[in-house]
């Protein structure tokens, strides 16, 4: 095993330590008086001015690329549906809904990329569906629906980070910084828009006058973001996309542990039954991919 392998490996755990916890400053943020929809914005005005000072001219390919753009919305929607959710709602309830992110991307890839699941992919679409019904149906519930602005966020986190990673398939003949300042772009930009129309709605409220304790909070946050996206971009680079994809699912350990511990998440046996499943389909999404590269590495 070559050095670099443990590298990306940790590499990985380092962007889903980063997004597993990032509830905590979304939460401690919103507690100064910052809602967590302008954080987003400004944290990735912050990764996005620190991206173009490296490269001036990566967002050039955006005047002719439509599907960038559509990269950008995707891009920017996710994290306005995962840091709002995790910021107001159960956070364990949360993740889990939002690793229903491979089920979303059979479909998507069926619809978007022509490629036609697999009789596997189907069961696994079922599998991770059923584990939804379960978190979803309460007593109190007819129906197993979203009954909650968090759960609707999180399913809908889910949809277009599956949809992100769609159209980074489709781009990726692009250059990474370009896709990268995109999705900074996407994350600067949607935020703010739906923050603004989130005020005339009642759901959220303008910035808090400037003061150190909660810019210190947005600059340190933005560094770990930064940090956390070279994690994905090296790791994923230099590991097969099972093993990234398996790897990626510790961010579910790192926010349910870390919400338990701190009080931010409640642990019932129907969230573990549902959620168990949900985490069977990733895995398992993972799993042929992984024999065959495994394969490979023993022929070669």
């Amino acid at each position: 095993m070559s050095v670099t392998t443990p590298r990306a490996a940790w590499a990985l755990v380092l962007n889903a330590l980063v997004w597993g916890c990032s509830w905590y400053p979304f939460r401690h943020l919103e507690a100064l008086g910052l809602h967590p929809l302008w954080a987003t914005s400004l944290i990735y005005v912050l990764c996005l001015a620190a991206l173009l000072a490296w490269r001036p001219n990566a967002w050039r390919p955006l005047m002719s690329s439509p599907w960038l753009w559509a990269l950008m919305a995707a891009s920017g929607l996710t994290n306005v549906s995962f840091n709002w959710a995790v910021t107001i709602g159960d956070v364990v309830r949360v993740v889990l809904l939002f690793y229903l992110m491979p089920a979303w991307s059979v479909l998507l890839a069926w619809l978007l990329l022509r490629e036609r699941p697999a009789l596997g992919a189907l069961l696994r679409l079922g599998l991770a569906l059923t584990g939804v019904v379960i978190v979803l149906k309460t007593p109190q519930s007819a129906w197993p629906l979203p009954t909650s602005l968090p759960d609707w966020l999180a399913l809908a986190g889910g949809f277009t980070f599956a949809l992100t990673n769609v159209l980074l398939r489709r781009l990726r003949e692009l250059p990474e910084v370009s896709r990268m300042s995109a999705m900074f772009g996407g994350g600067a930009l949607l935020a703010a828009v739906v923050a603004l129309l989130g005020q005339s709605q009642g759901l959220s409220y303008a910035p808090p006058a400037p003061a150190l304790g909660w810019m210190v909070l947005v600059l340190l946050t933005g560094l770990a973001f930064l940090a956390a996206n070279a994690g994905l971009q090296y790791g994923a680079a230099h590991l097969p996309a099972a093993v990234t994809a398996l790897i990626m699912l510790t961010e579910v350990v790192f926010a349910s542990v870390s919400s338990v511990l701190l009080g931010a998440a409640e642990l019932q046996a129907r969230t573990l039954a549902g959620g168990a499943l949900i985490l069977a389909a990733a895995a398992w999404a993972a799993w042929p991919e992984r024999r065959a590269s495994t394969s490979q590495q023993a022929v070669a």
